[in-house]
This record gives C-alpha cells, structure tokens and sequence, in this order.
C-alpha cells in the first residue's frame, strides 16, 4: 500500500479528526500513488492515522476516507456511505423537493456534492440527481458512487456539474455532461415550501438552485406579509418568490443576469402571483442600492444574499468591504422596525468576522440594530465538528429601532 508519513508532530489534526492533510505537514510518500489512489497515512513514528485518496497536485494533498485502519476502500465502502447520506436526508428532510444528499466531507464523501430536485411539472419524470465532483478521490471512484447513488435512490437520472474552478486545484479538469440515464430538461419545476420554482441543472449555479437557503426562504416567507421587500442579488428570485407566497406588498428585486431574471419572472408566473407586486432591476446592485437611497425608496424587509466575496483569505480584506457597503446601505433603507437578512457564503469569511462586518456598517449607518436569530444551511447540510471549513454560509436576521 502507498504510505504517506507526516512530520514530526504533524499528526495532531489528525487524531482530532480533522479530514484534511496539508502538503507541507508530510514528510516523505512511500510507492508512487497515482492521482486519487487511496493512501495510508501515517504518523512520523509509524501510528497509522488514516486511509485518504492521495492528490499530488493540491496543497490539500490527501482527505481522509476513513481513520478506521480495518475499513478498506472500495465498492462496498462507498455504497455504504451514500446509503448512510441518503438514510440521513429521508429521515430529517420534509415536504421539499429539492435536497442536498451528499455535502462533502460532512458525509465522508470529501469533495462530492449530490443535490436530489423531484420534479413536480410532469408526472412522468424522473427525480434527477445532480453531482459535483471537486477533489481527486471522488474523481476516481465516480463510476461506483454513481452507481451507488442510483442504487439508494432508485433515481436512474445523474447528471454532472464538475464546472468549478476548484478541480483545477487538483489538476483536474472541469467537466459536465450525463452520468447515466437520460439528459435534463432545459428546466423542471421542483416545489419548496409551497413555491414551485424552475431549476436549470445544466447551466444555473451550482446545481441549479441554492438549496442551501430553504429555512431561510422559509424564514422570509413567514414575515414577508404586508411587507415591502427588498432582494439584493436575486438570481431566479428565491427569496422573492418567497416573499410574495408570504405576502408580501411588493418585492423590488436585483441581479445582474438578465437570464436569471427572465427565469424569475417565469416562476412568478408558474405560481400564479400578481406580476404588479414583483419589480425585477437588471442592474449592478452596489450601485442600486445607493440609488434607491438617494431616490428616498425605503423598505420594511431587506435581503443581501451576494455571491462569494472572499474565494480564498488572499481576499478578505476586500470581501470585508465589499460586506459592509452592501450592509451599509441595505441598513439605511429600512424603515423603523425593519428586518435585514444578511448572508455571507465565503468560507474565507466566518461568523465572527461576519458579525463585525455587519456591527460596523450598523454604526456607521446610525442605526440600533438587534440580532434577532444566527443564520445557515438546513440539516442537509450537517456540520462536522472536526471540520469548521464546513460552515460555508452565514447569515443573521436583524431589526432595526
């Protein structure tokens, strides 16, 4: 078996659990293991530590399979797993049709993603599952996770979405296309919290759709009635969709994407909403929102969910920025007793920092602000302990006075 065997003292993550090896704490590699092969790591005396699959091209340059040193890896290993994810989401997931069956290293899966969208639109269709494969490990045993995943959900229909930048990081390339079954439509309708949305697996973000949010839409939903609204970096409207099945007055939304926007209004129209209630802006919203201060707009709800800020802590300082504008000026807008949604999904970015980020755009914008309720992903998205770089998104729910 390839042996790779850490410095001196390199093992203590390790022995925390933690799923990772870092280029730098390793001390020789033992054998030639080729992209993706599974490793046995030890520590600088000999202990054995961990079964990994091995990456030459990544500072992350193994994730751990297993620190059960009589566990093997192979078929009936990844079988189990993805059983164990998807027993996870059957058992804590309700009345959605859109689910994260796989997050990564959360599920022992380091670097898969599997998103499951039920279609609601045809009666005939299939549920489709939906794959990212981002590090070297999953890369080389797709054949038998796919298999595995169509086995645990009866689900014949797989579809890959390895389209991120991070691949590259493990010399990989980016890739998508049919894994089995038949290709996707060029949407389907999946329904969450009562609101049915159009999900383009093939070309939207991520997957399609940010399952990530659903609590949070639900969230907005609840206190959106009678409310004017406010969605900041909107995509297919998510939460404006949310907000009008809420009740909401009306709902000002903003993105950058004419295509998401067109897909937006579609869902508007596919749930039956008043379109007089929904204004959709093709516009930068940095610069909207300081527009619509100045033009004197204010709003009883307002929701910032932007796009990653911060992609590595190389970036932090202008995520952090960029972060307070946008708080900044979304915290001017609200009239008294208002409600700021707020997200950060930059992992370089964490909750801590987050929340002075916001503290700061609060003093500066002269306002008292409470924080009402700490803000993430659903049960889908479960959170290893050992593993704090798993906690993506953050967000708090604010009043103002």
């Amino acid at each position: 078996m390839n042996t790779v065997t850490l410095k001196p003292s390199k093992e203590k993550s390790l022995l925390r659990r933690h799923p990772w090896v870092y280029a730098n704490a390793i001390d020789r590699v033992d054998g030639k293991p080729a992209v993706g092969a599974t490793v046995i790591v030890r520590a600088h005396d000999g202990r054995f530590l961990a079964r990994a699959a091995y990456s030459p091209h990544s500072q992350i340059r193994a994730r751990v399979w297993s620190f059960d040193e009589n566990e093997p890896i192979d078929h009936a290993f990844f079988k189990r797993r993805v059983q164990r994810a998807v027993a996870h989401r059957r058992a804590m997931v309700r009345d959605t049709g859109a689910v994260r069956l796989i997050f990564g290293e959360a599920d022992g899966l380091p670097g898969l993603i599997v998103d499951q969208y039920d279609a609601a639109n045809d009666a005939n269709a299939h549920s489709q599952l939906v794959c990212q494969f981002m590090a070297a490990g999953v890369e080389a045993w797709k054949e038998a996770i796919v298999a595995a995943l169509i086995a645990a959900t009866g689900c014949p229909d797989v579809y890959e979405r390895s389209d991120v930048s991070i691949r590259e990081k493990e010399g990989l390339e980016q890739t998508t296309g049919v894994l089995a079954g038949d290709p996707p439509a060029d949407t389907l309708v999946t329904i969450e919290n009562g609101v049915r949305y159009h999900v383009d697996v093939r070309n939207g973000h991520k997957t399609g759709f940010y399952i990530d949010q659903r609590d949070n839409r639900a969230l907005v939903q609840a206190f959106a009635g009678e409310r004017d609204v406010l969605n900041c970096f909107c995509y297919t409207g998510g939460f404006s969709l949310a907000a009008l099945k809420g009740g909401a007055k009306r709902v000002v939304s903003i993105d950058s994407s004419g295509e998401a926007l067109a897909l937006a209004q579609q869902n508007v129209a596919t749930n039956g909403f008043d379109a007089a209630r929904a204004t959709w802006l093709d516009a930068d919203a940095f610069k909207t929102l300081r527009r619509l201060y100045d033009d004197g707009e204010r709003f009883d709800l307002v929701v910032l969910d932007p796009p990653k800020f911060a992609p590595s802590r190389e970036h932090v300082d202008r995520a952090a920025r960029a972060y307070k504008d946008i708080n900044l000026t979304g915290l001017k807008l609200l009239r008294p007793g208002g409600l700021l949604f707020t997200y950060s999904c930059s992992g370089a970015i964490d909750a801590e920092l987050f929340q002075k980020i916001v503290a700061g755009a609060a003093a500066d914008a002269r306002v008292d602000a409470r924080i009402l309720k700490r803000l993430g992903a659903g049960v889908d998205h479960p959170l290893l302990t050992a593993f704090p770089e798993g906690e993506y998104l953050k967000g708090l729910l604010l009043q103002i006075a």
